[in-house]
C-alpha cells in the first residue's frame, strides 16, 4: 500500500510541477530536445529520491535544486579557453553599454546558450527566479564571491553577444571557481 501512496504522490508531483520545471529547463538548455531529457531526468531522480522529500509545499524548490545539479553535471562543456591565454584583457572591456532598442528574445537565447553551464545556470537563478547571491551559492554549493565573478562574466559575454561584438569569447571557469 505504501508503493501506491508513494506513486501516487509522484505522478501529482509530476501533474504540478511538469510545466514549471520544463520551462526552466529550457532557459537554461535553449533546446526543446534538450530541455525534455532534463526533465524526464529530474523526475527520475526525483522518484529514486522521494523520500528526501521532507517538505511538499517546498518540491518545486528541490526539483529545481535537482535540475541544476543534473544540468551542471550533464551539460558541461569542452574547457574553453581563457582570455588571458588570448591576450585579452577583460577588465579594459566595457561594463556598462547603452541599447537603443530592446533585446530580441532569440538572440538572448541564443546567447545564454553559448555560456557553460556554471554561467548560465547562476544567469538564469539571479534574473529568471530572482535568487539572491546568497541563495544561489547555497543551492549551488560555491562561494559567493564565484557567484558574483560568474555572473559579472556571464553579463559581459551576453553584452557583448547583444552588442554585436563577436571577438569577446565565451568566459570560462577558472580552477579556483569549482
Amino acid at each position: 500500500m505504501a508503493d501506491d501512496h508513494a506513486q501516487t504522490a509522484i505522478e501529482r508531483l509530476v501533474a504540478d510541477h511538469l510545466q514549471a520545471v520544463y520551462g526552466y529547463a529550457y532557459r537554461l538548455t535553449g533546446s526543446a530536445t534538450d530541455a525534455e531529457d532534463l526533465t524526464q531526468q529530474v523526475f527520475l531522480v526525483a522518484q529514486e529520491r522521494w523520500e528526501q522529500l521532507r517538505r511538499p509545499d517546498r518540491a518545486r524548490g528541490w526539483l529545481f535544486a535537482i535540475l541544476r545539479n543534473c544540468f551542471v553535471r550533464t551539460w558541461r562543456r569542452p574547457e574553453a579557453v581563457p582570455a588571458a591565454v588570448l591576450g585579452l584583457d577583460l577588465d579594459s572591456l566595457p561594463a556598462v553599454a547603452e541599447v537603443g532598442e530592446s533585446v530580441d528574445g532569440e538572440r538572448l537565447e541564443q546567447a545564454l546558450g553559448e555560456l557553460p553551464p556554471e554561467f548560465r545556470a547562476v544567469l538564469v537563478m539571479f534574473y529568471f527566479d530572482d535568487c539572491s547571491y546568497r541563495e544561489i551559492a547555497e543551492q549551488l554549493g560555491v562561494p559567493m564571491g564565484t557567484v558574483m565573478s560568474r555572473l559579472a562574466r556571464g553579463k559581459q559575454h551576453l553584452r557583448s553577444r547583444l552588442l554585436g561584438d563577436e571577438k569577446v569569447p565565451n568566459p570560462t571557469v577558472r580552477s579556483d571557481e569549482r
